[in-house]
């Protein structure tokens, strides 16, 4: 080492400061691309998601049909998984998080109870997990709150 460099070493026991930044429940995501797509191109009728998007050749021989309904499923576990993960955060946003997860899961509910076009597996599917969100959340939230508890 020269006598012209200069060694940073940074603090220890000192982490740079997490922003908590407020993001939204995803699963709202697949609930708005369902009813986009249920009454735009659909016209309201549910049957049309098991329509074929594209088929993937397998090397077994036979194809891998795809269909709108499983591709916006796969969709909805992935915004799912995102969510689990973002209720392992423990700041104060994540309670207004948990919060509007419930709401979505409400709107599938009434949407899946009072309208026809939601009357579908796909649109089920995404109901049961905007409630696996709901869940979650709130198991993890508590979890976590329970183990930041010491007894004296």
């Amino acid at each position: 080492m020269t006598d012209n460099e200069t060694v940073y070493i940074p603090p220890q026991g000192h982490r740079a400061p997490r922003r908590n930044r407020f993001v939204p429940p995803l699963l709202i995501l697949p609930f708005l691309a369902y009813n986009l797509v249920v009454f735009t191109l659909f016209r309201g009728n549910p049957v049309n998601w098991g329509a074929g998007m594209f088929a993937v050749p397998m090397p077994s021989g036979m194809p891998w049909a795809v269909s709108a309904g499983d591709f916006l499923l796969v969709v909805g576990i992935i915004c799912l998984f995102i969510e689990v993960l973002k209720s392992t955060n423990s700041a104060r946003s994540s309670i207004v998080e948990h919060m509007l997860s419930m709401v979505v899961f409400v709107l599938f509910l009434v949407e899946f109870l009072l309208v026809g076009a939601a009357s579908s597996s796909v649109f089920f599917l995404l109901m049961v997990m905007s409630l696996i969100d709901v869940v979650a959340g709130f198991t993890v939230s508590i979890t976590s709150a329970h183990r930041d508890v010491s007894m004296s």
